[in-house]
Parts: C-alpha cells; sequence; structure tokens
C-alpha cells in the first residue's frame, strides 16, 4: 500500500487531474538523466526531467514475495537522451532507475512509484526498450563463494593477485565490426589473447571496452575476433591496448600465469563423468578409481 501526500491524494480524487510520470537514470558512470513524458520539462530534486526524450511506460508488473518484478520503457534514440553510442558502451548497464507519479502543475506533489534496475536493452534503427528490473533482482545474483572446479576470481582483481600487462598496437586491417588485425601482437602465441579484454584508446572508438572472442596468426598476422560491435565503425589507425585472457582452469593459472597459489576455486572437484562412473571390472585399480590422486 503507497501512502500519498494529503495534496496529491486530494489532485488524484478530483475530476480532473495534471499527472504525468517522470524517470531517472543514473549511469555507471554517475551520471543522472531526467526524463518525462509529459509535454514539457519538469525539475525536482535537483534533476531536469526532459520532456523530448520521447519516453512512453509499455507495461509493468508486480510480484509477491522475492520474485522479480519490473516493467519496460519504450523510447526513442535521440542525441539529448538515450543514443545508440552510450548504449553500446554499457553506460546504462545495471543503470539506477526511479519513476515517479507527479503533478505537472505542482511538481511539489509527487510520489515514488518504483525503483529498479535498467535490464535488458533492445535497439531497433531508430528506437528501443528498456527492461526495468525490480530491487528482487538483487537476490538473483551471486553471493560470497560457490563451490566450483573453475576459478571465481577475476583477472587482476585483489583475489587473483595477478597484475596482467596490456600491449598497445594499431589496427592495420578490419572488417569495421568484429575483425581486426594487428601485427604489433605477433610475440604472443596463439589464443594467448582470447578472453582477455581489448580497450580503444584512439580513433572514433575511445575508451570502447569489450572481450577478445579468439587470437590467431595467420599468413603472419595477428587477427583478432572480438564478442561484441563497436559503437562507431573500426577504421584502420584505430589504436587499442589488448590484455590477455584467462578461462579460469587451474592449469591456465599455474602454467601462463604462475599464480597457483592464488587460484580461488576447487580444481580437485569430481566432475560429473566421476560421479556417474564406476571401477572396471577386470582391473579394479585403472582409472581414476585407484585411490590416487586426480593430478599427478
Amino acid at each position: 500500500m503507497r501512502i500519498l501526500s494529503p495534496e496529491l491524494a486530494a489532485h488524484v480524487t478530483g475530476e480532473a487531474t495534471t499527472l504525468c510520470r517522470c524517470w531517472s537514470l543514473t549511469r555507471r558512470d554517475g551520471a543522472v538523466l531526467g526524463f518525462t513524458d509529459h509535454d514539457r520539462d519538469l525539475a525536482f530534486d535537483g534533476i531536469l526531467f526532459r520532456a523530448n526524450a520521447g519516453l512512453e511506460a509499455a507495461e509493468t508488473s508486480a510480484e509477491l514475495g522475492f520474485a522479480t518484478g519490473g516493467g519496460e520503457v519504450l523510447g526513442a534514440l535521440a542525441a539529448n537522451g538515450l543514443n545508440e553510442p552510450d548504449l553500446s558502451r554499457g553506460l546504462y548497464d545495471d543503470a539506477r532507475v526511479a519513476l515517479w507519479l507527479v503533478n505537472w502543475a505542482d511538481s511539489s506533489q509527487r510520489t515514488l512509484l518504483e525503483t529498479g534496475f535498467v535490464g535488458e536493452v533492445k535497439r531497433s534503427d531508430t528506437n528501443f526498450t528498456a527492461e526495468v528490473r525490480g530491487l528482487g533482482k538483487a537476490f538473483d545474483e551471486e553471493r560470497g563463494r560457490l563451490y566450483m572446479a573453475s576459478c571465481s576470481a577475476d583477472l587482476g582483481d585483489a583475489r587473483c593477485g595477478v597484475s596482467p600487462s596490456s600491449a598497445a598496437a594499431t589496427v592495420t586491417a578490419t572488417d569495421g565490426r568484429f575483425s581486426i588485425t594487428a601485427p604489433a601482437l605477433s610475440g604472443y602465441g596463439d589464443g594467448y589473447l582470447s578472453g582477455g579484454r581489448l580497450v580503444f584508446t584512439a580513433g572514433g572508438n575511445t575508451g570502447f571496452a569489450t572481450e577478445i572472442r579468439s587470437h590467431r596468426e595467420d599468413g603472419g598476422a595477428v587477427v583478432l575476433q572480438l564478442w561484441q560491435v563497436a559503437p562507431q565503425p573500426i577504421v584502420v589507425g584505430d589504436v587499442f591496448t589488448a590484455q590477455a585472457g584467462c578461462d579460469k582452469l587451474f592449469t591456465t593459472c599455474r602454467n601462463k600465469f604462475g599464480n597457483g597459489v592464488n587460484f580461488r576455486g576447487f580444481p580437485h572437484l569430481p566432475g560429473k563423468d566421476f560421479i556417474i562412473g564406476s571401477a572396471g571390472a577386470g582391473d579394479p585399480g585403472a582409472g581414476p578409481f585407484d585411490g590416487g590422486s586426480l593430478f599427478r
């Protein structure tokens, strides 16, 4: 049950109302943007809610218990609102959202309807649909440590302890989307950078970061395939840095980074094949059932 202020309650129960919705988005970089479905700008709480963003509520739902509720917001991609480059750079990933019901004739009469986070964003040529997830989504996120064979740390964080170096390179050939050729990376063996982080440091995509899908040599040239399309077409001459990747396996941690002592997983946990397997009838001591170490 939501309790309205006496002034707003009296307005809502009147014969005519002047109500609108206002959204505020707090991005990952700290920037705060305001939008409203009213036909003129509104301002309160130090936020300017712009009327020309083309936003409107599509649907909303509420759930009992710990289920994640939420809704959707439709809007147009515009330079003064949500735009394609910022969405592609991930600035709105998990952005904090607040939704108010406001009397546009007197913005002091308002009530906070919902708070949540931006979830999945679907884009087309000229518009987008942003999913708004309720606060219950926090209960779906991993907390603490899990018993699993792979490492739970991220390469370079405090729990990992490794300080991976970054190699600078320049694009010499590209398809403009996913493929990059960079001879300066020829000193690394195939796959060394796979799963690593690539950050553009000069060019139209400066600041954009993505994961490296694959790293291989092709006819003496080093070719990188990216997982994500850059906001702007990649062109010859763009400069970037590339960092080694880690598949979170114990052998990779030990052999590639010499960091086995800090491995944050449980590599000796038996897998599914071990659990459903059985000792050989002809030779009970054969295979992984001889009582010895699995990692000799």
